[in-house]
């Protein structure tokens, strides 16, 4: 990362994960070979991230493909060939998983020589898991141990939050700035010397500037003696359908990232909207997302900054409000979410008080449509509006899609019926109907 920031690249990561050995070699070559600045992925299987190791070891036995790499399961040396003369100094490999319980996880990373990883006690446990926050947060504290022992064979382990990341969509940027911060000053507690700060592409571009800026902020003032940096995560919500819309919204990803000095994107595909991506489709998205943004580097523009909306203000009353309880983080954190100080709308985890909510508005911003008990009060202003429908929350969740696609289906000759055939639904009369239709 230091080396690709010292060349100005962009570094840009796919999602990736197969559970066949030598699937999972060709996926990595293919990433590491590709015309961009890249990093590898192993991303576990379902199975192994909820801990269902025996359901893993059957599936292998019966020649099931997974819809990931089973980690655990495979013998170390398994995943040292899968590794060997592929993960280095200049493309290193993460691993992904998405689990609240990674104990097994971080022992086989480390076990097979690998040192990065990602997720988070908060982020890895309410949209994923009913872990108790509580067990949650203990079970991340010994695997913060567990990857240290990755120094053992003398390189320096790498934790990326996952909290910039919440659900994906509806959730003000406040919240997930303060959320990456805390996962990462969380990290840093428990002993890790080399983080990464996650924020996802929400819908407003602007706003998403502001936000970065306010997360680079809040992490050298409270995190200041880590090596860290950015990691942008392209749109994590209802993708364009179209290749054009598809492709356009991760291009507007990767100059966000240029614009605002994340270090490293994670990237998605023009068939993100119908099913998995191809190894081939990853590598296309990746030179995308490279060519675009050393175009954004070597664009020329006046100097502009996002306007301050109160991202960084409100980020800091969240993180200050959750210090308060406890400087451990270990304590302070189940106690926010308890108390609702902490509050991510629509989780429906049981540790979540479900009182906030986040919706749209005209410009297309995200914004806080309730509070509940976060620590908010004269940094947000509430208008009364009517109740979300569920109509009206499927339209919300379409909206980024709607703004990608409907330029590209307004312009195209094709008929709609000929789109749909082509595996592109049509726009009917009702975004709503559509997206239930598709869910």
């Amino acid at each position: 990362m230091e080396a690709a920031r010292r060349e100005g690249r962009l570094v840009v990561q796919p999602r990736m994960g197969m559970s066949s050995p030598t699937a999972m070699r060709s996926g990595l070559l293919a990433t590491r070979d590709a015309r961009a600045c890249t990093v590898g992925t192993l991303t576990v299987d379902s199975y192994t991230r909820v801990g269902a190791l025996q359901a893993a070891r059957q599936a292998l036995a019966d020649g099931v493909g997974l819809n990931g790499y089973p980690l655990v399961t495979h013998p170390r040396t398994t995943t040292r060939e899968v590794l060997d003369g592929v993960e280095g100094p200049r493309f290193p490999v993460q691993v992904r998983h998405g689990s609240a319980c990674p104990q097994d996880i971080m022992r086989a990373l480390v076990a097979a020589g690998l040192h990065a990883t990602e997720g988070g006690p908060v982020s890895y446990c309410l949209p994923y898991s009913r872990t108790p926050l509580r067990e949650a947060v203990t079970n991340w504290s010994h695997a913060c141990d567990l990857l240290l022992h990755a120094r053992d064979g003398g390189v320096e382990p790498h934790l990326e939050t996952f909290g910039g990341c919440m659900m994906g969509q509806l959730c003000p940027p406040s919240l997930l700035v303060a959320l990456s911060v805390l996962e990462g000053l969380f990290f840093a507690q428990h002993g890790v010397r080399s983080v990464s700060l996650s924020y996802a592409q929400q819908t407003h571009p602007q706003q998403d500037e502001e936000a970065l800026r306010a997360l680079d902020r809040l992490a050298r003032t409270l995190i200041p003696d880590v090596e860290r940096h950015l990691v942008l995560y392209a749109y994590m919500g209802v993708f364009p359908r179209t290749p054009e819309g598809a492709r356009g919204l991760l291009e507007d990803a990767a100059r966000l990232a240029v614009r605002t000095g994340a270090a490293r994107l994670i990237v998605k595909t023009t068939a993100e909207a119908h099913r998995i991506p191809t190894v081939e489709e990853n590598v296309r998205a990746l030179e995308a997302a490279d060519r675009a943004a050393a175009d954004e580097a070597a664009a020329v523009r006046p100097a502009a900054s996002a306007p301050d909306t109160g991202i960084h203000a409100e980020a800091s009353a969240l993180v200050g409000a959750v210090l308060d309880l406890s400087p451990d983080l270990t304590v302070a954190l189940p106690r926010a979410f308890q108390r609702g100080y902490l509050d991510v709308p629509y989780c429906l985890h049981p540790d979540n008080a479900q009182r906030s909510r986040g919706s749209i508005d005209a410009e297309g911003r995200l914004r806080w449509a309730a509070i509940g008990s976060m620590p908010l009060g004269g940094l947000v202003e509430i208008t009364e509006a009517p109740r979300m429908t569920s109509g009206d929350l499927l339209r919300a969740l379409a909206h980024v899609e709607q703004r990608y696609d409907r330029p590209v289906l307004d312009r195209s000759p094709t008929p709609p019926a000929a789109i749909a055939g082509s595996g592109i639904p049509p726009h009917p009369t009702k975004d709503g109907e559509r997206l239930a239709s598709h869910s």
